[in-house]
């Protein structure tokens, strides 16, 4: 079962926003901490990923609810699961526990999914590895410019703690995604590749998926789409895609610029529209659809879904819309020309 054969075969949906799905449930302290952390001396209330050890069961659902909608492939909770991202809550020692944890929820949600609906075709755990809440290309400090507030290392090593976390636990491919700042990127590529020679592994598949954050075109750190392309195609990408930030209105163009440039798999998961004046999201799941529909018609992506803001709903819908359109064709080099 591989999934580059099956992306030359079809489109793949990706699954929807994990947040959204676990503010459903309106959560309270004590639901966080569990048993195991009852006495914890700080709040720990929006830690989404800890509820992979407090709740594993809430988690797992979740992604159940994404693959009845059709998802091929799920991604762990695992976006903030770092020791970086994890001393916003002084828990920095669990990160390769819950890396391994989230694993668990999304193998186990999968076998029992395929279990009670067999024939659905193969499904995927995709390790989604987070951006950080720090980073290396810009200061935090506006009297500063030159100051950083981690160095390059600190960025490799918890990367590479929680990939070998996620690659203990059993996932199939890992996800860098969300990427405003490539330089940190460029630590998890680097963190990934040194990990599997560390352990004399063959490297799983890496999807790289950055953020355009406004009409511009550009990361947060002041790259144009073409530039970042061009700063991580060494990692030999399974994908190269854009996620977040954006509706899927206003990531078209993107899409359409990546895809003519992209000689891997493409992928796209915007958010259900742009928010609303409290945050919220109003794009409606045939909305949503309908713009990755005309993506997929016109041959820009092999890989779609949803990010902030949508719902098994969305994926229902947009994995519905998709499923009879063929995929991307991979361009074809100069090099396997010749």
């Amino acid at each position: 079962m591989s999934i580059k054969k099956e992306l030359e075969k079809r489109i793949l949906v990706i699954d929807g926003a994990m947040g959204t799905m676990i503010q459903r449930h309106k959560l309270t302290e004590a639901d966080y901490r569990g048993e195991r952390f009852a006495n914890w001396h700080s709040d720990v209330k929006g830690n989404n990923d800890l509820l992979c050890i407090t709740q594993p069961e809430i988690i797992k659902g979740i992604h159940k609810l994404y693959l009845a909608a059709g998802a091929d492939i799920i991604e762990t909770n695992t976006f903030s699961s770092t020791v970086i991202a994890m001393a916003d809550y002084d828990m920095q020692s669990l990160a390769y526990e819950l890396n391994v944890a989230a694993a668990k929820c999304a193998k186990d949600a999968i076998k029992d999914f395929t279990a009670e609906n067999p024939g659905t075709g193969p499904k995927f755990v995709a390790g989604a590895i987070g951006p950080l809440n720090k980073t290396l290309s810009l200061s935090p400090d506006v009297n500063n410019p030159g100051f950083r507030a981690v160095t390059f290392d600190e960025v490799v090593a918890a990367y590479y703690e929680q990939i070998k976390g996620l690659v203990d636990g059993g996932v199939d491919v890992l996800l860098i995604e969300t990427i405003f700042d490539t330089l940190n990127a460029k630590g998890a590529i680097y963190a990934a590749k040194q990990y599997f020679r560390d352990q004399n592994k063959e490297e799983l598949p890496i999807m790289i998926s950055g953020t355009i954050t406004d009409a511009s075109g550009r990361t947060l750190s002041g790259q144009t789409l073409e530039a970042f392309y061009t700063s991580v195609m060494h990692a030999n990408p399974l994908s190269v895609g854009l996620n977040c930030a954006l509706g899927a209105a206003e990531m078209r163009s993107h899409i359409e610029e990546l895809s003519s440039i992209a000689s891997c798999f493409t992928s796209a998961y915007p958010n259900a529209g742009l928010p609303n004046a409290m945050g919220e999201y109003d794009e409606q799941p045939h909305e949503t659809a309908h713009f990755i529909e005309e993506w997929a018609e016109q041959g820009f992506v092999n890989i779609v879904g949803g990010c902030c803001g949508t719902t098994p709903d969305h994926i229902k819908h947009i994995a519905d819309n998709v499923r009879k359109i063929q995929p991307r064709p991979l361009p074809v080099l100069e090099t396997e020309l010749n």
